[in-house]
């Protein structure tokens, strides 16, 4: 998971923390859209990247917090 620090100095004492937080979401919205298109991918191409149906299973079906 990406390292980030919820200690952000600004003008606005919570500026920082909320900056982190919009980053986290958005972090996490972006692995749950990834991991939805990865469960849509034809098993012939899955096949050519080198990905087994077994790895795509296991990253599809990882919550959406875990890196």
């Amino acid at each position: 998971m990406a390292n980030i620090s919820l200690h952000y100095s600004s003008n606005a004492p919570l500026a920082g923390t909320f900056a982190a937080f919009g980053m986290i979401l958005a972090t996490w919205r972006k692995r749950t859209k990834e991991r939805r298109e990865l469960a849509q991918v034809d098993p012939r191409i899955a096949r050519d990247l080198g990905i087994s149906p077994t790895e795509i299973q296991f990253e599809v079906n990882k919550p959406f917090w875990r890196g």
